[in-house]
């Protein structure tokens, strides 16, 4: 598993049991309009989560860091940041794509600081085969992506550190479950998964880029 899939599934959240809200079934169009939020957001959205695993409990933030221009094309650069009590569960991997939804497919670039090491940027073809290559299903990324083809549970309340949302439960095909609202930056409230859960403790709209230094580049892979 790459580091992608590790900054995101080795740490994850029990939160309390969601509650079915009578008579809240879900319209035709719910899922959809849901998985624009998912996908999309604005410079500065942040959302952060208590989240609990098999290697333990830590923190991790969701956010939206910066954006730039690729010809006709607006590229945002979102931002996962894990935070385990072992300094070594720690890093912070940032993506480059049009969409979060989109993003795991072919990120067009991807910056990656693990632990105390220099902060390294990855660019094109490698970057590409490192975001299909991370743990599918777990990870925050990968639910945005696989978002409109979930099988919807229905619009439930979910009490979480950072409150009670009405939220639209989902599930997809490996059994991940995740409870989302369009009130949440990214729209991600809860996420409860084989290897581990989150559960939303706060958000804003103020994040800045968890890296400071720059990025080490690394050669680009050629085709031969």
């Amino acid at each position: 598993m790459c580091l992608a899939g590790r900054l995101v599934t080795t740490i994850a959240f029990a939160a309390l049991a969601p509650v079915v809200l009578a008579g809240q079934a879900p319209a035709p169009g719910d899922l959809a309009d849901m998985c624009k939020t998912v996908g999309q957001g604005q410079v500065g959205q942040w959302a952060a989560f208590d989240a609990t695993g098999s290697s333990g409990s830590g923190k991790l933030r969701l956010a939206l860091v910066g954006s730039e221009r690729s010809g006709d094309t607006t590229l945002y650069w979102f931002e996962v940041n894990a935070v385990g009590k072992d300094p070594g569960h720690s890093g912070v991997l940032q993506m480059l794509a049009p969409s979060l939804a989109s993003g795991t497919a072919a990120p067009r670039a991807l910056i990656v600081k693990w632990g105390g090491q220099p902060a390294v940027k990855v660019s094109g073809q490698m970057a590409a085969m490192m975001g299909q290559s991370g743990g599918q299903g777990s990870s925050a990324f990968d639910w945005a992506a696989h978002c409109t083809s979930a099988r919807v549970v229905g619009w439930e309340s979910v009490t979480v550190p950072a409150g009670t949302f009405r939220a639209l439960h989902v599930t997809g095909d490996d059994g991940t479950d995740v409870w989302a609202s369009r009130e949440v930056p990214l729209g991600m409230v809860k996420l409860r998964s084989a290897k581990g859960d989150l559960a939303l403790s706060a958000r804003g709209s103020d994040a800045k880029s968890s890296i400071t230094e720059k990025p080490m580049e690394m050669p680009m892979m050629t085709k031969p």
